[in-house]
């Protein structure tokens, strides 16, 4: 990787149950499986789907790290996921009650959520942003903080319509869009697919590290590659799948 590649992106959900967070932990399996040291940060505070992907107590979660506990450095919110892999991934998701969950969509909060982004990118070689339909501060903040933007949508109509509604708020707000994504089907518009995939509970992802789908598993390499504007290794031309994935730990 060069220093001029980008090392955040935001993986923008298009609308509700595109697959944005299966995509995040997925893309940052795969650059670690090239060997690189992934973050993945969650700024869609109001679902948690991220939290799903990990266990054990989170304390602090993301959007402590943005308000009660903005002193704290963020490597206090990071979970490690136990791959075998030559690199690293380590989550820092959102877990919290309704009452922080609203203060960590304030203005200042938001502030605070683009300095973790920040501090990520110091720590790590890469860092993905799980970001939701762009409607709150801290989506905003994401979008702003990092150096590319995907839009992840479905691969029907309504994944169509919505890539053009958001391609438009981010116009809006004065983004632009680096790369949209299809999941589960086709785009006309994409410029990378994700087939789906046969696993679809929170403990089989990543899955594109072992179950032997290689097609999905390629999918997400393109994915990975493209995002980051990187080459990635064989890892997943099918026989350079790895085996194994372990259980996740505190980093």
């Amino acid at each position: 990787m060069s220093n001029d590649d980008p090392s955040t992106v935001a993986l923008v959900g298009t609308t509700g149950g595109a697959g944005t967070t299966r995509c995040a932990v997925e893309t940052a399996a795969a650059l670690a499986a090239d060997g690189r040291d992934v973050a993945v940060l969650d700024a869609a505070f109001a679902t948690q789907g991220l939290a799903d992907h990990v266990h054990g107590a989170l304390d602090p979660d993301v959007t402590a790290l943005v308000t009660d506990r903005a002193d704290a450095p963020l490597s206090d919110g990071l979970v490690e996921l136990g791959l075998d892999t030559p690199g690293t991934v380590a989550c820092c998701p959102a877990a919290a009650p309704f009452e922080r969950l609203a203060r960590a969509k304030s203005a200042d909060a938001a502030r605070q959520f683009e300095a973790r982004i920040a501090e990520a990118a110091d720590a790590f070689d890469h860092v993905v942003v799980d970001v939701p339909p762009v409607a709150s501060n801290q989506s905003i903040a994401a979008v702003d903080a990092c150096d590319r933007v995907c839009l992840v949508a479905p691969g029907t109509t309504r994944g169509a319509d919505a890539v053009q509604r958001m391609r438009g708020r981010l116009t809006d707000l004065g983004s632009e869009t680096d790369l949209v994504v299809a999941t589960r089907g086709e785009l006309r518009t994409a410029d990378v697919s994700v087939p789906e995939s046969d696993a679809t509970e929170p403990d089989a992802c990543p899955s594109c590290l072992g179950t032997g789908e290689d097609a999905f598993a390629a999918g997400v390499g393109r994915l990975a590659a493209a995002a980051f504007e990187t080459e990635l290794d064989d890892a997943f031309a099918g026989d350079g799948l790895l085996a194994s994935v372990g259980r996740y730990v505190r980093r």
